[in-house]
């Protein structure tokens, strides 16, 4: 398709086709399954949109009814530009099908179609002429980010959520700038952060004893090898700990008891052991008391003599030793727990074997000293070896460890306060502790953990926009790609202000998309746009489904991840994204599916044996994410198709809505299935106006269970999955569901537009930057909806690079302005 701008295209490209063929519609001009956005023309003036708008809009959007809290009374079709934001939540339902709803009147999908698209075309050509790129308030390094930046600058892992407090979600997302709220708590949090963090990079040989204690998920599965732990044990846990100091450290264990208080000696065969082990090798065999009681005076609990080991991070392991290879009797495994003690067995019995509550690991005591560790070695690029070289050496360090850390050149004055910093620590204890000194220094500075953007100098562009400085762009090209600080390429390029040219801009993206850290798209951007992280919410009943547990579901979040990556880097399409006949999974995970072949803990690609399971809707990530403890959800499914995948989520449920389950009476003998309870819920008017649109998307995925496999019956009856999309379009299972949306691409790409866009801005889309959004969309239908196209387009798009002249802070978004 050739590149025209998008007003062009939609003036010019179709009139012809409608004129040649009067009954097309837009199911009937499918390219590999996928339309193109923008195929049909305007074919209608402004007195028919406003007959349109009056005659089948105005019955239900006026003064008196307001339903969805608009009217429509006073819109003027000929002016939608007058009413954007209104206007841009009805091209939002319109492109969906959703309006007007099931059992009323619809116009030709002819006239919709040329409705809408007359209307893009005058926002769009309103925004060509006064272009809105947006602005966002500062934004702050949150927690992901924030460990992906000391990784960086100092090659140590850190769990920041010890130091850091919870981020907000806006939109979705975790780096949403207007909802990053600064308080006096949080810039504490910081401050101690720095401290902490610098003393885990370089050491410290003052350093008082401390706890730090690892969990291990309630619904994990301990018969099986844990990696990281060594070969020949099962359970437990394996973790990086950063030690601070060269001294003596303690480990102790805590064991999980049934609800008794005794450990697991009335139902064991055999006696057990528990290894300890740092980086592999073995400093403490234990042997478990199988009558353990928590009334002992150590409970149920093991400590290990104080254990020398010297500064910086290493593997600490604590796992059962194997002591047989058949199947081994566990009747809680996987078990369901109490949320209150974490009791094990608290509802089906006694466990056979021992399973591992946690491991804290206590110190140090009687340091010797500070080993240098792998982060002092990054940090002190030189060594002076006499006094006198002392400041020159630490100017050079603190120069080089403030470039990487603020991403950007630093100048004499910053380095000259930092050099305070260093002067105010070798009083305390000479060289060493004087940089680490100023190492805090740096990370505690808003030049860290902020990320401010200032406008390129002198530079402007039309409609009063501003290009941001090429530094700018560099951080915001390097956090939206990888998550983490730019390299020092990309910042060399950015200081020698390469990035102003599309070419070199481009070219950076292109390296970028093939480093190995692009995989932040998937664990950040996709994870948060697909609701992954609700995964964690959910823990089917362990009577019911008693194969599913911990490691499966991150197996889950892994599959899901890895195939949004591949199609990444591979070239793969939106549509395949929906309709790919492969996946990726290890041994575990394709036995759940029921594939047959796949052996091994790594994951691999595999392709599906059942059509059924194709796309991003057979993933059992998300079939689990949208399901219930105990039964399947179709509203919860219905639901994240309409606000992940169309971006038309249904409003809330009204108050006093009895729930789904106290519906549910048992008729002729057996249980209602989750469909009759559905419909006997649905069947209160209160409820239907929202569950006509949500249900039948949900129950075209019923033959799918609470973990995501497969079934053909529920509750002992047949699933039915036969229904009506709000469109009036068939379903009857999930092919006939994906094959519904695929007919509906605008609203498909837009979404993932708009969410791209979000995540790589850091703000809320608004309804002025849909135009940008149209934009993006119709470009990377050029590059045949390639992922890597969405990513390209975004970064060339005017939001992305460029601000308001004379930026102000946004409000956030209310109810009419919240896309």
């Amino acid at each position: 398709m050739t590149k025209l701008a998008p007003a062009l295209l939609l003036a010019v490209a179709v009139p012809s086709i409608l004129a040649t063929r009067p009954d097309a519609s837009p199911v009937d001009d499918q390219r590999g399954g996928f339309l193109h956005v923008g195929d049909f023309a305007d074919a209608r003036g402004a007195a028919a949109s406003d007959d349109l708008v009056q005659q089948y809009c105005v019955r239900c959007h006026n003064e008196r009814r307001l339903l969805g809290n608009m009217s429509l009374e006073d819109f003027d079709a000929a002016n939608p530009v007058a009413n954007a934001p209104i206007a841009e939540k009805m091209i939002r339902k319109l492109r969906a099908g959703m309006m007007p709803p099931p059992g009323v009147a619809r116009p030709p999908e002819e006239e919709v179609t040329a409705f809408v698209t007359r209307l893009e075309g005058d926002l769009d050509a309103a925004a060509a002429r006064n272009p809105n790129p947006g602005s966002r308030t500062f934004q702050r390094l949150n927690r992901a980010e924030y460990a992906a930046a000391i990784h960086d600058l100092l090659g140590i892992e850190i769990d920041a959520s010890a130091y850091l407090p919870n981020e907000t979600v806006s939109a979705g997302f975790d780096n949403i700038a207007d909802v990053q709220n600064l308080s006096a708590t949080l810039l504490d949090s910081y401050l101690t952060a720095a401290s902490e963090v610098s003393r885990l990079a370089l050491g410290d040989a003052s350093a008082t004893p401390a706890e730090a204690t690892y969990e291990v998920s309630r619904y994990a599965e301990q018969r099986e090898h844990v990696p990281g732990t060594p070969f020949g044990t099962r359970g437990g846990i394996s973790v990086i700990h950063n030690f601070v100091a060269d001294g003596e450290y303690f480990f102790r264990l805590a064991f999980q008891h049934e609800s008794t208080g005794n450990f697991f000696g009335q139902t064991a065969p055999f006696d057990e052991e528990v290894e300890v082990s740092i980086d592999g090798e073995r400093v403490a065999l234990i042997p478990l008391d199988r009558w353990m009681h928590r009334q002992d005076p150590n409970g149920v609990e093991v400590v290990t003599d104080r254990i020398p080991v010297t500064a910086g991070p290493h593997r600490v392991s604590a796992a059962f030793i194997k002591v047989t290879e058949g199947p081994v009797e566990d009747l809680t495994s996987p078990h369901e727990w109490s949320l209150a003690d974490k009791k094990i067995g608290y509802s089906y019995g006694i466990t056979g074997v021992p399973h591992l509550r946690d491991l804290t690991i206590g110190g140090p005591y009687d340091i010797t000293g500070v080993t240098p560790t792998p982060a002092w070695e990054r940090v002190m690029t030189c060594r002076p070896t006499t006094a006198a070289e002392e400041p020159d050496c630490a100017r050079r360090i603190i120069g080089e460890l403030g470039a990487r850390a603020f991403r950007r050149p630093v100048t004499g004055a910053e380095v000259d306060g930092l050099m305070g910093l260093y002067e105010q620590g070798t009083v305390e204890g000479g060289f060493d502790i004087g940089v680490r000194t100023a190492l805090q220094g740096i990370l505690a500075s808003p030049d860290f953990v902020f990320r401010f953007e200032e406008a390129a100098p002198g530079a402007t562009a039309p409609g009063g926009m501003r290009p941001i400085s090429d530094i700018a762009l560099a951080s915001r090209l390097s956090f939206f790609l990888w998550g983490r600080l730019p390299d020092e390429e990309l910042v060399d390029v950015a200081g020698e202000g390469g990035l102003s040219d599309p070419d070199i801009l481009e070219a950076q993206v292109e390296r970028m998309l093939a480093d190995p850290r692009a995989e932040a798209l998937g664990t950040r951007f996709a994870a948060q746009w697909l609701r992954l992280q609700d995964l964690d919410k959910v823990h089917p009943d362990a009577l019911r489904y008693p194969d599913f547990y911990d490691q499966l579901a991150r197996d889950m979040k892994r599959e899901t991840v890895t195939f949004f990556n591949a199609l990444l880097r591979e070239g793969g399409t939106l549509e395949d994204f929906l309709t790919a006949d492969f996946s990726y999974m290890n041994e575990r995970l394709a036995r759940h599916y029921g594939i047959p072949g796949v052996a091994g803990e790594h994951f691999r690609r595999v392709r599906y044996t059942d059509e059924a399971r194709r796309g991003i809707l057979g993933h059992g990530s998300i079939l689990t994410l949208t399901s219930h403890a105990n039964r399947t959800s179709p509203v919860l499914r219905g639901k994240w198709v309409m606000e992940v995948l169309l971006g038309t989520p249904p409003p809330p449920p009204p108050p006093d809505v009895p729930e789904l389950d106290e519906t549910a009476e048992a008729s002729d003998g057996r249980f209602l299935t989750v469909r009759e309870r559905l419909e006997q819920h649905a069947a209160n008017p209160t409820c239907n106006s929202c569950h006509r649109f949500i249900d039948p998307i949900g129950i075209a995925l019923e033959n799918y269970d609470v973990t995501g496999t497969w079934r053909v019956r529920d509750t002992g009856t047949p699933v039915e999955t036969l229904g009506e999309l709000y469109d009036g379009t068939p379903l009857n299972g999930p092919a006939d569901l994906r094959a519904a949306l695929l007919r509906r691409p605008e609203s498909l790409v837009r979404t993932f537009t708009e969410n791209l866009m979000a995540y790589a801005l850091g703000r809320r889309i608004e309804y002025y930057d849909m135009p940008a959004v149209r934009r993006v969309a119709t470009a990377a239908g050029e590059g045949d909806y390639r992922l890597a196209a969405f990513v390209k387009e975004v970064v060339r798009s005017d939001p992305f690079r460029m601000s308001k002249a004379d930026a102000v802070v946004e409000e956030p978004a209310g109810p009419g302005n919240d896309y």
